[in-house]
């Protein structure tokens, strides 16, 4: 039955890797109060988030070049 949960819950979410990082606390534990993060964990996941949007918007960024953009609000 353990392996069935187990499972289920697996279902719809993208495989887990084990890691060992050797990282400086205070730095994790500054990340974890900055990011709201419950767990270590967390904070690590919701940081490498930020990073890959940060590429997505300087990606979009530099795609848009040369592209004019009016306000929507111009013709009011």
């Amino acid at each position: 039955m353990p392996n069935a949960i187990r499972r289920k819950r697996a279902t719809g979410r993208e495989e887990r890797v084990s890691r060992t990082y050797r990282l400086p606390l205070s730095k994790v534990r500054a990340a974890q109060r900055a990011l709201g993060a419950a767990t270590a964990t967390e904070t690590i996941e919701r940081a490498l988030d930020l990073a890959v949007f940060q590429r997505e918007l300087i990606d979009g960024t530099r795609a848009m070049l040369g592209i004019e953009i009016t306000s929507p609000d111009a013709e009011r």
